[in-house]
């Protein structure tokens, strides 16, 4: 029976998982001498991650007998309401999962401790990991966060599915106007175009697809002065939700997490949209073969980028520092350890766990890989982190875009809003 998964503050759910990596009496290293350490680390994940989460905390705490690693994981909003009160009480778990959207907050809080030093040392091995990785976590020279997955935007259907609708497959070059031109081929029918557009990422999409940011580069401020370009994007959204292209906000107080009502699993919707991390466990959800295409154009190279999934951060408070780096450093570079991660938390980092993993991978986790590799030769430098007041700045997007879907507010109202609001908050936080 696994231990009663402890609680700070937080009320977790314990799971087992059964099963375990083969040969691990022939691993070399195996530390049985060591002093007594109890390490906490939280994430936030569905269900395929938690277990293959506690699936690697075992595997490391069999290779470490004097670890003990006590976990907690939650929903992604869930996480960061839990994580807030431990947080202000300096009493962060030893390794948090940390989002870009909150390292600049928990950074400049003195919240994360500066990996560097691990890194040089070599206690975090980086020897395989792409510079431009490892700066995706770093803010004003230093690293608060070693990135755990790489992943790109991308768009996700059923070729079958298409078909049926006389939808003509997208193309790598396909643009906003084949996407429109599909919405009215399917007008009166009772089929979705796709999921929901989560507004901060894919109006971000959009405003690099232009040349402009979301974010000034100082933090002060948004990075684009044209309120046309908010306009045409929301009031594309908006025409969609009124022709019932695209969910309306409503959709999401009915159980539409349970793939039996979603209608993209239903075969009722033509796309779903997210990063590249997430197509593994759709693809598992869905039971049969999906294609990933990139998001549309015109200009992709200049919207897509390549970005870390999520990181792994060290708690400045935590006891056992030394230790949290060698956790880390196992997680991203141990093969068994990315064997049972299956690429969910985007494609590794280390470049040799990627080329061995190439040779035994599924085909979705394959696909996964060639799109990224694709990504890679198509696609620009990712934007800064976000600023601090970034999650405040979201959720007024969030509720003007609702607004938006349900006609109650018209894009150019929102566009002023949103200026208004966004600059408030992001003027008061630096």
């Amino acid at each position: 029976m696994r231990r009663l998964l402890r609680t700070i503050g937080m009320i977790c759910l314990m799971l087992t998982l059964p099963g375990c990596v083969n040969q691990l009496n022939q691993r070399p290293g195996m530390i049985v001498d060591e002093e007594p350490i109890t390490l906490r680390i939280a994430w936030w994940g569905g269900e395929f991650r938690n277990n293959a989460t506690i699936a690697v905390i075992d595997l490391y705490e069999k290779l470490n007998p004097h670890v003990n690693i006590e976990y907690e994981y939650s929903s992604f909003n869930e996480y960061w309401r839990k994580l807030a009160p431990h947080a202000a009480g300096n009493a962060l778990p030893d390794i948090i999962q940390m989002d870009i959207s909150y390292l600049s907050q928990y950074s400049s809080l003195q919240l994360l401790e500066d990996m560097t030093p691990y890194m040089q040392s070599g206690l975090i091995d980086t020897t395989d990991i792409e510079k431009e990785q490892l700066e995706s976590g770093s803010l004003n020279g230093k690293t608060y966060g070693l990135s755990l997955g790489v992943n790109a935007m991308l768009s996700i259907y059923d070729p079958e599915v298409l078909k049926a609708n006389d939808i003509e497959l997208p193309t790598d070059t396909w643009t906003w106007a084949d996407f429109d031109r599909m919405g009215e081929q399917l007008l009166g029918k009772g089929i979705y175009l796709g999921t929901y557009f989560t507004p901060e990422q894919f109006f971000a999409y959009y405003l690099r697809q232009y040349g402009s940011k979301l974010y000034a580069e100082d933090g002060k401020g948004l990075g684009y002065e044209d309120d046309g370009l908010f306009v045409d994007y929301f009031a594309r959204m908006q025409q969609l939700a009124e022709k019932k292209l695209i969910f309306a906000p409503d959709i999401w107080t009915s159980d539409i997490g349970q793939p039996d009502n979603d209608p993209f699993y239903l075969g009722e919707a033509l796309f779903s949209w997210g990063y590249s991390n997430q197509f593994i466990s759709t693809a598992q959800r869905y039971g049969k073969t999906l294609t990933i295409s990139p998001m549309p154009g015109p200009n992709r190279q200049d919207g897509l980028f390549l970005k870390p999934g999520m990181f792994f951060s060290m708690a400045g408070n935590s006891r056992h520092k030394e230790e949290a780096a060698k956790f880390i450093s196992f997680f991203v570079n141990d093969l068994d350890a990315n064997l049972l991660l299956k690429g969910e938390r985007g494609v590794p980092v280390s470049s040799s766990v990627k080329e061995r993993m190439k040779l035994v991978v599924e085909p979705e986790l394959a696909q996964v890989f060639d799109y990224i590799d694709w990504v890679a030769d198509n696609s620009s430098q990712m934007d800064p982190p976000d600023p601090v007041g970034a999650p405040e700045v979201t959720a007024v997007l969030r509720e003007l875009y609702d607004l938006l879907l349900f006609g109650k507010i018209t894009p150019e109202q929102a566009a002023k809003d949103f200026r208004e609001r966004a600059n408030t908050i992001l003027n008061g936080k630096l």
